[in-house]
């Protein structure tokens, strides 16, 4: 009788997975691992942001949502009553020149006051004290900042009565609700919230520079002038362009600012793309054409995101 040994290995071996398999499936879990981790923050990401997108791009499409009980597919219709309005075009242009006007603003202001911080001319406790007050614009909020300027530019307010006392009206002004002077009253008010972001930012950006750069320049006779606009601007460009860039963006979602201080007036001299969103939506209680406005406000805004992480790119 003979006997047949399997050996050790074989009898280890029987039944098991093959190693190409195994090697696949601990690379694919490798791989998957990540995701797992990620997994709940996709969960809340698809929950509040990609669930209500995609339900207001639905609603675009209808006519009638929430307010009637059964809606129609009307197609682009909606889109058309938007594109066609003379009100929406108002409020691209005001939008425009709201954030066009805002980010230039904050830049001039932001680099005067971030080039004084940095200067050697002054001591610790000085710039201690201008930094205090230079952001303190940032830290009120939206709220208190529209409460503020109503009460200064108001008819009985103080910019009136030094206006009045040096002489440089006539009269009482309705800075806020004369149809000539509202935009540029609340493009005023959005600057001076918004420079120290900019300033801020800046500042860090000039602490960075090298100071060898700057006396290369020297050695090369360059004068402040030359030192700035050779030096410090393209050392500083790459932070431009990004602050820029968020601020633009920021600026064209101002809604808080605008509604608590003209409401959008007087006569549309004030209308935003976002308090005119708002008032389709909650005023006229058109839900379907503020869903199309909304949605065309979205692209624009993934345009200009797509600009930014663009740019981050090209720096990588």
């Amino acid at each position: 009788m003979t006997t047949t040994l399997t050996p050790p290995e074989a009898r280890a071996g029987k039944g098991a997975e093959p190693p190409a398999a195994s090697t696949r499936r601990r690379d694919l879990l490798r791989r998957l691992g990540p995701f797992g981790f990620l997994s709940p923050t996709l969960v809340l990401l698809i929950i509040l942001m990609v669930t209500p997108i995609v339900m207001v791009i639905g609603y675009s499409l209808m006519d009638r949502v929430i307010t009637a009980p059964e809606s129609n597919f009307v197609g682009f219709e909606n889109y058309g009553e938007v594109l066609t309005d003379p009100v929406f075009m108002v409020a691209v242009r005001n939008t425009v020149f709201f954030a066009g006007a805002s980010v230039i603003a904050h830049f001039v202001i932001g680099m005067g006051f971030a080039l004084m911080l940095n200067s050697p001319m002054l001591g610790h406790r000085t710039k201690a004290i201008f930094r205090t007050v230079y952001i303190l614009p940032w830290l009120f909020t939206i709220a208190i900042v529209a409460v503020l300027w109503r009460m200064l530019l108001s008819p009985n307010g103080i910019v009136n009565y030094l206006t009045e006392t040096f002489g440089l009206s006539s009269g009482t002004v309705e800075w806020l609700s004369d149809p000539s002077l509202a935009l540029p009253a609340v493009t005023f008010i959005n600057i001076w919230s918004g420079y120290p972001f900019f300033m801020v930012s800046l500042l860090a950006g000039l602490q960075g520079i090298s100071k060898d750069l700057y006396e290369a320049a020297l050695i090369d006779r360059a004068g402040p002038v030359k030192q700035f606009f050779h030096v410090t601007i393209p050392q500083l460009k790459p932070i431009i362009i990004s602050m820029a860039l968020l601020d633009f963006i920021w600026t064209t979602q101002q809604f808080a600012l605008i509604w608590m201080t003209t409401g959008g007036g007087p006569i549309n001299r004030t209308e935003m793309l976002s308090t005119y969103t708002y008032k389709l939506a909650f005023a006229t209680y058109d839900f379907s054409v503020a869903s199309a406005a909304a949605v065309i406000v979205l692209v624009l805004s993934m345009i200009l995101a797509y600009l930014y992480v663009r740019h981050q790119k090209a720096r990588d």
